[in-house]
């Protein structure tokens, strides 16, 4: 008789995974939240390393920092988080500027400055936000491009776990984040503004999730509405944004990381929700319906234009409209997709519209991605969208004179004047910018102002929100405008090199460990693909359901961008689950090319794994 105990089941194999050594993380402009220390990969060996390749002015990238809230809390003492701060926008260059955005979108890991793009190059990223996981032994293991991907990272990240805790490679512990010291301001990064019918001014004051009444002053609290915590009930908000003055004398709201429209009665002090459900629009997801039952996703601004609400929303480059009275929500304009088309509304595209303000039959927007001023008014029976000044994704700067040549640069904010023209808070310009219908002429009215995303009028004067200085400042409208020297950038990312004729584009998606792509109702992928110019692709361009597509190249055209959308749907494969948890992935990739003898005759965009 064999008294010995039974052998132990032995645990699974660990899943074999390609991985590739991760370059060393360098950026001139060093690192943020480590209390001034240095950071290296091999700080970082035996914990769990998450790159988030990010840039401030990006909206997808900020729906990744919150989706990583929770994943970053849960394993504290295994994952360390990195952001790598890649910008676009010259602006997004200066480090004053990241050590804002760091503060102002609470990120509370380090940060690493990246403004020549040394560690974007390294690791071969193409889109913002990119998050590359490296695992103890310093080796990188997956990438997933754009949003939806932290469900598949907490299971990666558990899986990590398990198996260097069994090869002893992981090791527990604090992480190397130090807060940095706070700063206390009456406000603090305010988002937007509203006159009251008391003359008072309301302020969303993002950072700190509140509201703030100020005398007509512009500088002495009346009073605080909202607790101060992050929160979607009747004494919270989440990063407020834009504030409108309603006929009733309410104010509406677009709480924008709530993905939720509030109502504030000054009156009583009353907040209540009108819009959203506090979840994040998806692809597939309704795009009208009852108001409260229909997600939308981070509205930036709101305007009463032609007896309804309309909705900067920036989280998916569309406009929406909400109607008080029917208790609706519905699309107005923007097909989702990322860039500047003009025409019917249906089927324009915008780029993180910002900024509303109404004037008259036209309903003006500042179209903070293309750095472009824009408006929509009715034709025939619909709508369409016009742009007034830019051209696209990737050409911005400050330049004045004719409409057609000027410049912006990442404008938040457009305010009606008296006079028929419009101010434009040019955000990354620091400046007021003006722009008259009547000559279609641009001029800027004032500059040094930090960061301005908003203006509203008080009497014969403009006030102006500026952001980055946590104040209001009041400005006399000058009659003349300020001479500035004319500059023009274009995105510090290079282009990419392709060789003429047929060009393999493959999206690279690999189903999340666990998951599988949910067949069940047809095709679980899109691909949509186009041009600019348009004539840049002879052939491959529309929409397909195939995550590869061989593209012609119109050899007349020497350079141009790809517009790239993809999209896959995948659930938990568990066989004993009826209603297994399903998940999108998605993301819009713009990717300038130049077209070369030398270039590569296929490109790769991995939106979840790793390219073999």
């Amino acid at each position: 008789m064999n008294d010995a105990a039974p052998a132990p089941t032995p645990a699974p194999a660990p899943r074999k995974r390609a991985r590739v050594r991760a370059p060393e993380l360098i950026g001139k402009g060093g690192w943020l939240n480590t209390g001034g220390k240095e950071l290296t990969l091999a700080d970082l060996r035996g914990r769990i390393a998450i790159l988030d390749f990010w840039t401030f002015c990006c909206i997808n990238c900020l729906h990744v920092l919150d989706e990583l809230r929770e994943l970053e809390e849960k394993h504290r003492d295994t994952v360390v988080i990195i952001g790598v701060h890649s910008p676009k926008f010259v602006h997004e260059a200066d480090h004053a500027a990241v050590v804002d955005a760091v503060e102002r979108y609470e990120v509370h890991h380090p940060v690493l400055d990246d403004p020549e793009l040394a560690t974007w190059k390294q690791y071969a990223v193409r889109a913002w936000p990119t998050l590359v996981v490296i695992d103890p032994e310093g080796y990188v293991v997956a990438q997933h491009a754009g949003e939806g991907h932290a469900h598949a990272i907490a299971r990666l990240v558990e899986e990590l776990e398990a198996e260097h805790e069994a090869k002893g490679t992981l090791r527990r512990g604090d992480g190397p984040y130090v807060a940095p010291e706070p700063v206390a301001t009456d406000l603090r990064f305010p988002g937007k503004a509203v006159v009251l019918p008391s003359g008072n001014l309301l302020v969303s004051d993002s950072t700190r999730h509140q509201l703030v009444e100020l005398a007509a002053d512009g500088e002495t609290v009346v009073r605080r509405i909202g607790s101060g915590e992050r929160g979607l009930g009747p004494d919270a908000f989440s990063e407020p944004q834009g504030l409108e003055l309603l006929p009733d004398g309410r104010v509406v709201v677009a709480d924008t990381v709530n993905h939720a429209l509030r109502v504030f009665d000054p009156v009583t002090g009353a907040v209540e929700t009108v819009a959203g459900t506090g979840r994040q629009w998806w692809q597939g997801s309704p795009t009208s319906g009852p108001a409260l039952e229909v997600d939308l996703s981070s509205p930036w601004d709101v305007a009463w234009w032609q007896g309804r609400v309309w909705i900067a929303m920036a989280g998916v480059h569309q406009l929406w409209t909400w109607d008080p009275e029917a208790g609706t929500v519905a699309v107005a304009a923007g097909t989702t997709n990322e860039g500047l088309v003009d025409g019917p509304a249906a089927e324009a595209w915008f780029a993180q519209p910002s900024g509303l303000a109404a004037a008259g039959d036209r309903l003006w927007i500042a179209d903070s991605e293309t750095s472009a001023l824009r408006y929509v008014e009715e034709e025939g029976d619909g709508y369409v969208i016009r742009s007034a000044v830019g051209t696209g994704l990737f050409d911005f700067g400050h330049r004045d004179g004719d409409a057609a040549q000027a410049l912006l640069q990442h404008p938040l904010g457009v305010t009606a004047l008296p006079d028929g023209s419009v101010a434009v808070c040019d955000t990354y310009n620091h400046a007021l910018r003006r722009y008259d219908p009547a000559t279609g002429q641009v001029t800027t009215l004032a500059t040094d102002l930090r960061e301005p995303s908003d203006a509203v009028l008080a009497g014969e004067d403009i006030v102006v929100v500026e952001s980055a200085r946590h104040r209001l400042t009041r400005l006399r409208l000058p009659e003349e405008a300020v001479r500035v020297d004319a500059v023009a950038h274009r995105t510090r990312r290079a282009a990419t090199e392709v060789a003429p004729g047929t060009l393999r584009l493959d999206v690279v998606f690999q189903a999340p460990a666990g998951q599988k792509l949910d067949t069940r109702y047809g095709p679980s992928t899109r691909l949509l693909v186009s041009s600019t110019p348009p004539e840049l692709l002879a052939e491959g361009e529309g929409a397909g359901t195939d995550l590869f597509r061989d593209l012609v190249l119109n050899p007349g055209v020497a350079e141009g961008v790809l517009h790239v959308s993809a999209m896959a749907a995948s659930c938990d494969d568990d066989p004993a689950n009826e209603y297994p948890a399903c998940h999108v992935h998605q993301q819009d990739w713009g990717v300038p090319v130049t077209v070369t003898e030398s270039g590569t005759a296929r490109l790769p965009l991995v939106l979840a794994g790793m390219d073999g």
